[in-house]
Protein backbone atom coordinates (compact mmCIF):
# COMPACT_ATOMS: atom_id res chain seq x y z
CA UNK A 1 0.00 0.00 0.00
CA UNK A 2 1.02 3.52 -0.66
CA UNK A 3 2.42 5.98 2.12
CA UNK A 4 -0.87 6.80 4.31
CA UNK A 5 -1.89 10.27 5.61
CA UNK A 6 -4.31 11.57 8.31
CA UNK A 7 -5.21 13.93 5.67
CA UNK A 8 -8.73 13.66 5.36
CA UNK A 9 -9.48 16.39 1.90
CA UNK A 10 -11.01 17.15 0.08
CA UNK A 11 -8.67 16.15 -3.10
CA UNK A 12 -8.87 16.35 -6.71
CA UNK A 13 -8.88 19.10 -9.54
CA UNK A 14 -11.33 21.65 -10.58
CA UNK A 15 -11.66 23.50 -13.20
CA UNK A 16 -13.82 26.86 -12.79
CA UNK A 17 -15.14 29.27 -15.39
CA UNK A 18 -13.42 32.82 -13.86
CA UNK A 19 -15.24 35.52 -14.73
CA UNK A 20 -14.16 39.09 -15.76
CA UNK A 21 -12.69 41.58 -12.54
CA UNK A 22 -11.45 38.50 -10.80
CA UNK A 23 -7.80 37.91 -10.26
CA UNK A 24 -6.76 34.07 -10.20
CA UNK A 25 -5.74 34.85 -6.82
CA UNK A 26 -9.46 36.00 -5.82
CA UNK A 27 -10.54 32.89 -6.98
CA UNK A 28 -8.53 30.53 -5.06
CA UNK A 29 -9.21 32.83 -1.70
CA UNK A 30 -12.77 31.92 -2.71
CA UNK A 31 -12.25 28.42 -3.18
CA UNK A 32 -10.74 27.93 -0.11
CA UNK A 33 -13.73 28.76 1.91
CA UNK A 34 -16.21 27.56 -0.76
CA UNK A 35 -14.44 23.61 -0.62
CA UNK A 36 -13.09 23.82 3.31
CA UNK A 37 -9.70 23.35 2.53
CA UNK A 38 -6.65 25.84 2.52
CA UNK A 39 -4.94 23.71 0.66
CA UNK A 40 -6.29 25.29 -2.90
CA UNK A 41 -3.45 26.39 -5.93
CA UNK A 42 -3.87 27.44 -9.35
CA UNK A 43 -2.22 25.92 -12.35
CA UNK A 44 -1.75 28.90 -14.12
CA UNK A 45 -2.55 32.96 -13.91
CA UNK A 46 -5.49 34.57 -16.08
CA UNK A 47 -6.05 38.02 -16.38
CA UNK A 48 -8.35 39.53 -13.79
CA UNK A 49 -10.06 41.19 -16.86
CA UNK A 50 -9.81 37.32 -18.79
CA UNK A 51 -12.97 34.94 -18.24
CA UNK A 52 -12.79 31.31 -18.49
CA UNK A 53 -10.81 28.71 -17.33
CA UNK A 54 -8.88 28.13 -14.54
CA UNK A 55 -7.54 25.04 -13.30
CA UNK A 56 -7.26 24.42 -9.53
CA UNK A 57 -5.52 22.02 -7.10
CA UNK A 58 -6.88 21.00 -4.45
CA UNK A 59 -5.40 19.09 -1.21
CA UNK A 60 -3.06 16.51 -2.11
CA UNK A 61 -3.44 17.58 -6.09
CA UNK A 62 -2.16 20.71 -5.09
CA UNK A 63 1.33 18.71 -5.32
CA UNK A 64 0.37 17.77 -9.15
CA UNK A 65 -0.02 21.91 -10.41
CA UNK A 66 3.76 21.38 -11.55
CA UNK A 67 2.53 19.33 -14.24
CA UNK A 68 -0.09 20.95 -15.12
CA UNK A 69 1.11 24.46 -15.26
CA UNK A 70 3.08 23.43 -18.63
CA UNK A 71 -0.12 22.37 -20.28
CA UNK A 72 -0.83 24.27 -24.04
CA UNK A 73 -3.92 26.61 -23.47
CA UNK A 74 -6.34 27.86 -25.99
CA UNK A 75 -8.07 31.07 -26.28
CA UNK A 76 -11.24 33.03 -27.82
CA UNK A 77 -10.49 37.26 -28.08
CA UNK A 78 -10.97 40.83 -30.02
CA UNK A 79 -8.32 42.59 -31.29
CA UNK A 80 -8.55 46.59 -31.70
CA UNK A 81 -6.56 47.97 -34.49
CA UNK A 82 -5.70 51.31 -34.63
CA UNK A 83 -5.38 51.48 -30.85
CA UNK A 84 -2.59 50.72 -28.28
CA UNK A 85 -2.75 50.58 -24.44
CA UNK A 86 -0.01 50.47 -21.48
CA UNK A 87 -1.36 46.99 -20.47
CA UNK A 88 -1.69 46.08 -24.02
CA UNK A 89 -5.15 44.90 -23.51
CA UNK A 90 -8.75 47.05 -22.66
CA UNK A 91 -7.72 47.65 -18.98
CA UNK A 92 -4.86 49.83 -19.88
CA UNK A 93 -4.50 53.29 -20.81
CA UNK A 94 -4.48 54.96 -24.53
CA UNK A 95 -0.99 55.53 -24.99
CA UNK A 96 -0.80 55.66 -29.43
CA UNK A 97 -3.46 55.66 -31.97
CA UNK A 98 -3.25 54.84 -35.54
CA UNK A 99 -5.52 54.93 -39.10
CA UNK A 100 -5.20 51.96 -39.75
CA UNK A 101 -8.90 51.38 -41.99
CA UNK A 102 -7.63 50.62 -45.16
CA UNK A 103 -6.20 47.54 -44.21
CA UNK A 104 -7.30 44.83 -46.15
CA UNK A 105 -8.37 41.09 -44.35
CA UNK A 106 -5.69 39.45 -46.70
CA UNK A 107 -3.52 41.57 -45.11
CA UNK A 108 -4.21 40.79 -41.16
CA UNK A 109 -4.71 37.08 -42.05
CA UNK A 110 -1.08 37.00 -43.63
CA UNK A 111 0.21 39.35 -40.20
CA UNK A 112 -1.70 36.54 -38.29
CA UNK A 113 0.17 33.72 -40.16
CA UNK A 114 3.45 35.22 -39.76
CA UNK A 115 3.15 34.85 -35.96
CA UNK A 116 2.33 31.12 -35.64
CA UNK A 117 4.96 28.72 -34.82
CA UNK A 118 8.14 28.77 -32.47
CA UNK A 119 8.28 32.42 -32.05
CA UNK A 120 10.59 34.79 -29.25
CA UNK A 121 8.20 36.74 -27.09
CA UNK A 122 8.77 39.80 -25.14
CA UNK A 123 6.68 39.69 -21.54
CA UNK A 124 4.46 42.68 -21.15
CA UNK A 125 5.31 44.54 -18.73
CA UNK A 126 1.79 44.13 -16.97
CA UNK A 127 2.66 40.56 -15.95
CA UNK A 128 3.57 38.31 -12.93
CA UNK A 129 7.20 37.68 -14.44
CA UNK A 130 9.63 38.39 -12.11
CA UNK A 131 12.63 40.12 -13.14
CA UNK A 132 15.40 40.45 -9.90
CA UNK A 133 13.37 39.36 -7.72
CA UNK A 134 10.18 41.65 -8.53
CA UNK A 135 6.75 41.31 -10.57
CA UNK A 136 7.21 43.11 -13.52
CA UNK A 137 3.44 44.24 -12.74
CA UNK A 138 4.43 45.79 -9.62
CA UNK A 139 7.33 47.58 -11.14
CA UNK A 140 5.06 49.03 -13.97
CA UNK A 141 3.04 50.11 -10.46
CA UNK A 142 5.57 52.72 -9.58
CA UNK A 143 6.12 53.78 -13.43
CA UNK A 144 9.00 51.66 -13.95
CA UNK A 145 10.05 50.08 -17.41
CA UNK A 146 12.89 47.02 -17.55
CA UNK A 147 14.20 45.23 -20.12
CA UNK A 148 12.40 42.35 -20.29
CA UNK A 149 14.64 39.41 -22.33
CA UNK A 150 12.59 37.60 -25.25
CA UNK A 151 11.11 33.97 -24.42
CA UNK A 152 10.16 30.69 -26.58
CA UNK A 153 6.41 30.33 -27.05
CA UNK A 154 5.01 28.35 -29.72
CA UNK A 155 1.77 29.42 -30.76
CA UNK A 156 -0.06 26.76 -33.20
CA UNK A 157 -3.09 28.35 -34.45
CA UNK A 158 -3.74 32.22 -35.03
CA UNK A 159 -7.20 32.20 -36.62
CA UNK A 160 -8.55 36.12 -36.88
CA UNK A 161 -11.94 36.91 -38.86
CA UNK A 162 -13.50 40.34 -38.93
CA UNK A 163 -15.75 41.49 -35.85
CA UNK A 164 -18.62 44.07 -35.89
CA UNK A 165 -16.62 46.91 -36.45
CA UNK A 166 -14.52 47.34 -39.16
CA UNK A 167 -11.25 47.74 -36.72
CA UNK A 168 -12.16 44.92 -34.68
CA UNK A 169 -11.10 41.36 -35.61
CA UNK A 170 -12.32 38.09 -33.69
CA UNK A 171 -8.88 35.78 -32.74
CA UNK A 172 -8.81 32.08 -31.81
CA UNK A 173 -5.11 31.05 -30.47
CA UNK A 174 -3.51 27.84 -29.85
CA UNK A 175 -0.69 27.75 -28.25
CA UNK A 176 2.27 26.90 -25.80
CA UNK A 177 1.76 27.97 -21.81
CA UNK A 178 3.74 30.95 -20.85
CA UNK A 179 2.15 32.61 -24.54
CA UNK A 180 0.87 36.23 -23.93
CA UNK A 181 -1.81 36.57 -26.24
CA UNK A 182 -2.56 40.14 -25.81
CA UNK A 183 1.48 40.63 -26.92
CA UNK A 184 0.42 38.92 -29.82
CA UNK A 185 -2.51 41.17 -30.39
CA UNK A 186 -0.13 44.13 -30.41
CA UNK A 187 2.52 41.95 -32.33
CA UNK A 188 -0.16 41.86 -35.11
CA UNK A 189 -0.93 45.95 -34.80
CA UNK A 190 2.92 46.56 -35.13
CA UNK A 191 3.15 43.96 -38.44
CA UNK A 192 0.39 45.96 -39.92
CA UNK A 193 2.36 49.27 -39.73
CA UNK A 194 0.16 50.63 -36.76
CA UNK A 195 -0.95 49.23 -33.19
CA UNK A 196 -3.29 46.95 -31.94
CA UNK A 197 -4.44 46.03 -28.17
CA UNK A 198 -6.36 42.60 -26.91
CA UNK A 199 -10.50 42.36 -25.50
CA UNK A 200 -12.70 40.43 -24.49
CA UNK A 201 -10.32 37.68 -23.95
CA UNK A 202 -11.63 33.99 -22.72
CA UNK A 203 -9.91 30.97 -22.26
CA UNK A 204 -11.21 28.22 -24.01
CA UNK A 205 -9.36 25.21 -22.49
CA UNK A 206 -6.46 23.89 -20.39
CA UNK A 207 -4.79 21.00 -21.81
CA UNK A 208 -7.65 18.21 -21.79
CA UNK A 209 -9.88 21.08 -19.59
CA UNK A 210 -12.63 22.80 -21.09
CA UNK A 211 -14.99 25.15 -20.74
CA UNK A 212 -17.22 21.57 -20.96
CA UNK A 213 -15.78 20.72 -17.33
CA UNK A 214 -16.29 24.26 -16.18
CA UNK A 215 -18.41 25.16 -12.89
CA UNK A 216 -18.59 28.45 -10.80
CA UNK A 217 -16.76 29.71 -8.09
CA UNK A 218 -19.79 29.22 -5.93
CA UNK A 219 -20.57 25.45 -7.09
CA UNK A 220 -17.62 23.82 -7.99
CA UNK A 221 -17.46 20.28 -9.36
CA UNK A 222 -14.73 18.11 -7.63
CA UNK A 223 -13.02 16.03 -10.21
CA UNK A 224 -10.25 13.13 -8.86
CA UNK A 225 -7.08 13.40 -8.24
CA UNK A 226 -6.24 11.45 -11.00
CA UNK A 227 -7.30 13.81 -13.64
CA UNK A 228 -4.67 15.94 -12.53
CA UNK A 229 -2.19 13.67 -14.02
CA UNK A 230 -4.48 12.16 -16.89
CA UNK A 231 -1.85 13.41 -19.87
CA UNK A 232 0.97 11.71 -18.44
CA UNK A 233 1.92 8.36 -19.86
CA UNK A 234 0.06 5.74 -16.88
CA UNK A 235 1.67 2.79 -15.54
CA UNK A 236 -0.56 0.33 -13.82
CA UNK A 237 1.57 -2.11 -11.15
CA UNK A 238 0.80 -4.83 -9.31
CA UNK A 239 0.60 -4.83 -5.53
CA UNK A 240 3.96 -5.65 -4.31
CA UNK A 241 4.84 -3.07 -6.84
CA UNK A 242 2.65 -0.85 -5.12
CA UNK A 243 4.29 -1.73 -1.71
CA UNK A 244 7.62 -0.57 -3.29
CA UNK A 245 5.44 2.73 -4.75
CA UNK A 246 4.31 3.83 -1.40
CA UNK A 247 7.89 3.56 0.74
CA UNK A 248 9.11 5.62 -1.89
CA UNK A 249 11.59 3.26 -3.73
CA UNK A 250 13.81 3.88 -6.92
CA UNK A 251 12.29 0.99 -9.31
CA UNK A 252 14.24 -0.24 -12.35
CA UNK A 253 12.50 0.96 -16.14
CA UNK A 254 11.04 -2.62 -16.11
CA UNK A 255 9.71 -3.35 -12.70
CA UNK A 256 7.19 -0.06 -13.36
CA UNK A 257 6.64 -1.45 -16.96
CA UNK A 258 7.14 1.87 -18.23
CA UNK A 259 8.17 3.56 -22.02
CA UNK A 260 9.40 7.42 -22.99
CA UNK A 261 11.03 10.05 -21.59
CA UNK A 262 8.69 10.02 -18.65
CA UNK A 263 7.07 11.36 -16.46
CA UNK A 264 4.53 8.56 -15.36
CA UNK A 265 1.65 8.38 -13.07
CA UNK A 266 1.84 5.37 -11.26
CA UNK A 267 -1.45 3.70 -10.56
CA UNK A 268 -3.11 0.82 -8.49
CA UNK A 269 -5.21 -2.18 -9.33
CA UNK A 270 -8.23 -0.08 -9.17
CA UNK A 271 -7.00 2.70 -11.09
CA UNK A 272 -6.17 4.92 -8.32
CA UNK A 273 -3.01 7.35 -8.60
CA UNK A 274 -0.18 6.24 -6.06
CA UNK A 275 2.91 8.13 -7.20
CA UNK A 276 4.50 10.09 -9.96
CA UNK A 277 7.84 8.72 -10.96
CA UNK A 278 10.75 10.53 -13.22
CA UNK A 279 13.42 9.16 -15.23
CA UNK A 280 16.69 8.37 -12.50
CA UNK A 281 19.93 7.31 -14.10
CA UNK A 282 18.53 4.44 -16.21
CA UNK A 283 16.09 3.47 -13.82
CA UNK A 284 13.08 5.42 -12.19
CA UNK A 285 12.24 7.78 -9.10
CA UNK A 286 9.05 8.96 -7.11
CA UNK A 287 9.03 12.99 -7.68
CA UNK A 288 6.05 12.49 -4.77
CA UNK A 289 3.85 9.67 -3.46
CA UNK A 290 0.32 10.63 -2.69
CA UNK A 291 -1.66 9.30 0.49
CA UNK A 292 -4.10 6.65 0.12
CA UNK A 293 -6.44 7.22 3.27
CA UNK A 294 -8.15 10.56 1.43
CA UNK A 295 -11.65 11.50 0.96
CA UNK A 296 -12.29 10.72 -2.77
CA UNK A 297 -14.96 13.17 -4.98
CA UNK A 298 -17.85 11.23 -6.29
CA UNK A 299 -18.04 13.56 -9.49
CA UNK A 300 -20.84 15.79 -8.08
CA UNK A 301 -20.66 19.62 -6.50
CA UNK A 302 -18.80 20.69 -3.56
CA UNK A 303 -21.08 22.07 -0.95
CA UNK A 304 -20.00 25.21 -0.13
CA UNK A 305 -18.56 25.49 4.05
Amino acid sequence: MAKKSNNRGPHGVVVIDKPAGWTSHDVVAKSRGVLGTRKVGHSGTLDPDATGVLVLGVGNATRLLRYLTPLPKSYQGEIVLGTETSTLDASGEVTATHDMTGIAAADVEAAAAALTGELMQIPPMVSAIKIDGKRLHQLAREGIEVERPPRPVTVTRFDIEPGSDSNVWRCSVDCSSGTYVRSLAADLGTALGGGAHLRALRRTSVGGFSLSDAGTIENPTLLPIEAAVGHLESAAVDEPTAVAVGHGRLLSIDALGVVGPGPWAVLGDTGQLLAVYEAHKGASKPALVIPTNVIRPDGGSVSPS
